[in-house]
């Protein structure tokens, strides 16, 4: 994978999906119990939810699961407690990494994505060391297949999206975060399924490796980060 485009990192992402689907659905599933405990079991009145649940949804998370989900982080036995966590550096070729955890024992999170970052000659760096050249968006995926551009366009500014692009396979639909249940939910209603639906971290460039070791290198660091039961999201600018 060359990295150079978004659709190349939206692509790589939903392969993982499809390949190792259980370890996503417990990522999520965390992202549910959380959502649940700060606001409450009912969609309705729980937007976090809600776009949790879309998220679900586009990752093929059945029903069933979902609803498992939700009862068993309502439970009183329940005593999982995470907190969110995030890290930056640089990976290999100088690529800007961000990743999302969320984990109930910091002292073995941190020391497992250093590790990550050290195997592939990366480097874990201080906060704010590359978030500063990302911008966080709410970013909807749809697949292009059967859909008129010039239709999706206006349902998708209509509903309040910021930007929209028409990539060779997806359009891909730019919010500000508060208006990204806003926009979800109105394209929902209109008929359309999601590739993907989420607050992302997006890069302001894009970085290009040429070099295969240094492309295998950042692969692999990647696939570390992305395997490890903590990590729920890997933001980068490859």
């Amino acid at each position: 994978m060359s990295g150079h485009s978004k659709w190349a990192n939206i692509k790589n992402k939903k392969e993982k999906t499809d390949s190792q689907r259980g370890k996503v659905f417990t990522k999520i599933g965390r992202e549910i119990a959380i959502a649940v405990k700060e606001g409450g079991s009912d969609p309705a009145n729980n937007s976090k939810l809600r776009d949790v649940i879309a998220k679900a949804k586009a990752s093929n998370m059945p029903n069933d699961n979902i609803k498992r989900t939700i009862d068993k982080a309502l439970g009183s036995g329940n005593t999982d407690n995470y907190e969110s966590v995030t890290y930056e550096g640089y990976g290999p070729g100088g690529v800007a990494v961000i990743v999302d955890a969320l984990t109930d024992n910091r002292q073995r999170t941190a020391p497992e994505v250093r590790h990550a970052f050290d195997k592939c000659n990366g480097n874990l760096g201080a906060q704010g060391c590359v978030s500063w050249s990302f911008d966080k968006k709410g970013v909807i995926v749809i697949e292009r297949e059967g859909l008129d551009e010039d239709t999706v366009m206006a349902d998708a500014l209509e509903a309040g999206a910021s930007d929209f692009e028409a990539d060779e396979d997806v359009f891909s639909i730019s919010t500000e975060p508060d208006d990204f249940s806003g926009v979800r939910e109105d394209l929902e209603k209109k008929g359309y399924e999601f590739v993907s639906a989420e607050v992302e971290m997006v890069p302001d460039t894009y970085t290009t490796i040429t070099d295969e070791d240094t492309i295998i290198k950042m692969q692999k660091m990647l696939d570390l980060l992305e395997d490890n039961d903590d990590v729920q999201n890997v933001w980068h600018n490859w």
